[in-house]
C-alpha cells in the first residue's frame, strides 16, 4: 500500500512539474518590402558555420521557405510575450546597444538589463520598454548574401523613431514554420 501511494504521488509530481515547451517562432516584417523569397526575419549575422551571436542581429530573408525555421532566426514565443527576444539555439537575448536612435541590436547572455526589455506592441512594432518612441527598424538598403552571390537578401537593423512613414520597415509579427 505504502509503495503504491509513493508511486502514485511520484507520477502526480512528475506530471505537474513537466513544463510545456514554448513555441519556436521567427520574427518577420509584416511587409515583404523588396523581398521575393519569404519576407524578412530577424537573423544573426553570418551563416552556416560562420554564425556568431557576438556579431548581433540583422534583417535577412526568412529561411522558413525551406520548410523549417532557421536556428539563427528562431525565438522563444513565451519569452517574447514577456518582453525578451530569446534565441534558444544560442542561449542569448537581443539587446539594444544604446537606447537611442541609430543604435544597433546585439546579442548577449540574458540578464535583467533594460536594454534587453523589448515589447512587441499592439501596432506590431518592437520597442525598447524604457523608450517606446524608438522602434526596431529595417534599413532601406538591401544587399545580397555571400558577397552578392546568394538570392538571400539582407538589411541592417537599427533603432529609429517610430513613425507612420517608416511603418513598412518597423512593423513585425511572429510565425511558426507551420504558418508559412
Amino acid at each position: 500500500m505504502h509503495n503504491t501511494m509513493v508511486t502514485a504521488l511520484s507520477v502526480v509530481v512528475m506530471c505537474l512539474s513537466t513544463s510545456v515547451k514554448a513555441t519556436e517562432v521567427e520574427v518577420v516584417l509584416k511587409d515583404n518590402l523588396d523581398g521575393y523569397l519569404n519576407g524578412y526575419c530577424l537573423d544573426i549575422k553570418g551563416g552556416g558555420p560562420n554564425i556568431k551571436p557576438s556579431d548581433g542581429l540583422q534583417v535577412h530573408t526568412c529561411y522558413s521557405y525551406k520548410g523549417a525555421l532557421g536556428d539563427d532566426q528562431m525565438f522563444d514565443s513565451e519569452l517574447l510575450a514577456k518582453h525578451q527576444l530569446y534565441m534558444p539555439k544560442f542561449d542569448v537575448c537581443a539587446q539594444v546597444e544604446d537606447i537611442k536612435a541609430g543604435s544597433t541590436v546585439s546579442l548577449a547572455p540574458c540578464a535583467d538589463d533594460p536594454r534587453q526589455k523589448i515589447v512587441l506592441a499592439k501596432d506590431g512594432t518592437l520597442r525598447p520598454v524604457s523608450d517606446q518612441s524608438l522602434c526596431f527598424t529595417a534599413s532601406l538598403d538591401t544587399r545580397r548574401g555571400r558577397n552578392g552571390t546568394s538570392d538571400h537578401q539582407i538589411k541592417d537593423l537599427t533603432l529609429a523613431q517610430c513613425s507612420e512613414q517608416r511603418a513598412r520597415f518597423q512593423q513585425w509579427r511572429y510565425r511558426t514554420d507551420m504558418d508559412g
